[in-house]
Order: C-alpha cells, then sequence, then structure tokens
C-alpha cells in the first residue's frame, strides 16, 4: 500500500485534537475590527469544531493526523 499525501492546505486550517475532533479558527476576524464589539471578538478568538457533515472528507485529506 503506498504512502497517502496529506492535502496542505487542510492540514495548515485545521488541528487535530487528542480526541480526535477536527478545529478550525472562526472567521470574522480578519478586517472591519472597529465597529464588531468586544465581546464579539473574544468569542471568535475559540476555535469552533468542524461541521460533523464535513469530518469524513477532511479526515481523508489529513489521514496521519486523524
Amino acid at each position: 500500500m503506498p504512502k497517502l499525501k496529506t492535502h496542505k492546505g487542510v492540514a495548515q486550517r485545521f488541528k487535530v485534537t487528542g480526541t480526535g475532533k477536527l478545529m478550525h479558527a472562526r472567521s470574522g476576524r480578519r478586517h472591519l475590527l472597529t465597529g464588531k464589539p468586544a465581546r464579539k471578538m473574544r468569542q471568535l478568538r475559540r476555535a469552533a469544531e468542524s461541521a460533523p457533515v464535513e469530518q469524513g472528507k477532511l479526515r481523508r485529506l489529513i489521514p496521519y493526523r486523524s
């Protein structure tokens, strides 16, 4: 069986936790930050779990992390 290649774009955007969850950074922190409330910015700092529908697709793209 040949080795599988990791999709580097997905590997940079998603991290796998110790329990196997796929986490990603939340959107909305790039520009127009002055108009956004501090509470929202604090909440956007936390990573979010990827959607269950996409988990299988993402695991195939990063085979040795999941």
